[in-house]
């Protein structure tokens, strides 16, 4: 019998890229992932009680696209003034 192709995929290897507080720096750098073609998720943490903004978001890549995605990150928020918070760990998936 023979194996489909898409059975060697390498799958569940999204990483949280950065953490963003303010909705318009979502924006640009959502519009810059959809430019190049970087597939991406945004996960909206529950507020915790030292963690109550309820605009923080964590913007989710593959893990392929780890070095591109950064560099556009880095690019928008240092070009518009706006501060993210890398984190460029493996995702806690919670649908698994």
């Amino acid at each position: 019998m023979e194996q489909p192709l898409y059975t060697s995929t390498k799958v569940n290897n999204e990483i949280e890229l950065c953490e963003i507080t303010e909705p318009e720096c979502k924006r640009f750098i959502e519009k810059a992932l959809l430019r190049e073609r970087i597939s991406y998720y945004v996960r909206w943490p529950k507020p915790t009680l030292f963690h109550r903004n309820k605009n923080t978001c964590i913007i989710c890549i593959n893990d392929n696209f780890k070095e591109l995605a950064e560099s556009l990150v880095r690019a928008v928020c240092d070009e518009k003034g706006y501060h993210v918070r890398f984190i460029m760990k493996r995702s806690q998936n919670q649908y698994l």
